[in-house]
């Protein structure tokens, strides 16, 4: 027999979810990272729209919650990269599903167009 479904737990995972990779940049951000841009300009130039102040709240942010690793080498001129963690990676085929589901909601809505 299964264990039967909490709706109210339900609700709090989901909402757990929502605010640790939601909003506008979040997404795009991992995507970035996990397509190999390690370097705060390299991620910047890879998602169109967002801002230096709102690139770095947002890696501020990401980092707070173990979704990617900041690594400071103290080298000449000094050296900041990201990297998704494990943690994070864990979250990669709910991300390929949700860019699959986006393709397959384009292509439903020119559909309906037509």
């Amino acid at each position: 027999m299964s264990t039967p479904r909490n709706p109210r737990q339900e609700v709090q995972a989901l909402q757990d979810t929502i605010y640790v990779v939601g909003g506008k940049w979040r997404l795009p951000i991992i995507n970035s990272l996990c397509n190999g841009n390690k370097r705060f300009r390299d991620i910047e130039r890879s998602i169109p729209g967002i801002t230096t102040r709102m690139l770095s709240r947002e890696l501020k942010e990401m980092e707070a919650n173990q979704l990617i690793k900041r690594t400071v080498t103290p080298d000449t001129p000094v050296l900041v990269e990201y990297t998704p963690t494990d943690y994070c990676h864990s979250f990669g085929s709910i991300i390929l599903e949700m860019i699959r589901w986006g393709k397959a909601h384009s292509e439903h809505l020119k559909k309906a167009a037509d």
